[in-house]
């Protein structure tokens, strides 16, 4: 049976939804001619490319803080509101046939290690980034798992912390929090790939009294 992991504040926590949004109105920029750019996630509208000004700045600041060898490579930014509901309904439905005597409340609890639910999701406000390092000719460095593995998938892998991985994923990830936490951005414990800034997860985490980014187009 799942059970919330120990000590980690999910996204769906009332805590997060009763932040207050103050969007600052910082417009969607391209990611693409300012870090590298990877298209397994794009779609048609090509917003996987784009994120908030603020957030892009910072992640310009973090690539230049990585050693020698290591860059970042993007993989997706925003997303619109209808592709974030469809894939936190399908995955919750997925959890729903799989563990079917979970409640409704567990359920949307448990999707939201994986999938923000939309009414906060920090994608569709720009706010996040889902990432990874690679080396100067694309090579993608072991991260423990790929992007977007589940935890299921991933047998809890996926959790930044979490201790069944190579001491060489381990060490990647420290690099890759090295870089971004000082530039400002908070990592989603669940997912080693998904950090955000301005958003309500963001606020909570650092103390933010609102959050800066809501839902852009």
């Amino acid at each position: 049976m799942w059970h919330p992991a120990d000590g980690i504040v999910l996204i769906s926590d009332p805590r997060v939804t009763a932040i207050p949004v103050h969007d600052n109105g910082e417009p969607l920029v391209e990611v693409r001619g300012r870090l590298r750019l990877d298209d397994r996630m794009a779609d048609e509208q090509g917003a996987y490319g784009r994120l908030r000004a603020g957030l892009l700045d910072r992640l310009e600041r973090a690539e230049r803080a990585l050693p020698a060898g290591y860059h970042l490579l993007i993989v997706e930014g925003h997303r619109s509101i209808a592709n974030q509901r469809q894939t936190f309904d399908d995955y919750r439905a997925g959890l729903a046939k799989r563990f079917p005597s979970m409640t409704p409340d567990e359920l949307y609890a448990a999707a939201s290690r994986y999938v923000s639910p939309v009414e906060v999701a920090p994608h569709t406000a720009g706010a996040a980034v889902d990432l990874t390092l690679c080396a100067p000719d694309g090579t993608e460095y072991d991260m423990g798992t790929a992007i977007n593995d589940t935890p299921e998938q991933s047998a809890g892998a996926c959790y930044t912390a979490a201790a069944g991985i190579s001491g060489d994923a381990r060490g990647h990830r420290k690099i890759l929090a090295a870089a971004l936490e000082p530039a400002g951005l908070v990592n989603y414990p669940t997912e080693w790939w998904h950090w955000s800034y301005g958003d309500r997860y963001w606020a909570l985490m650092t103390g933010s009294p609102h959050a800066l980014y809501g839902p852009a187009h």
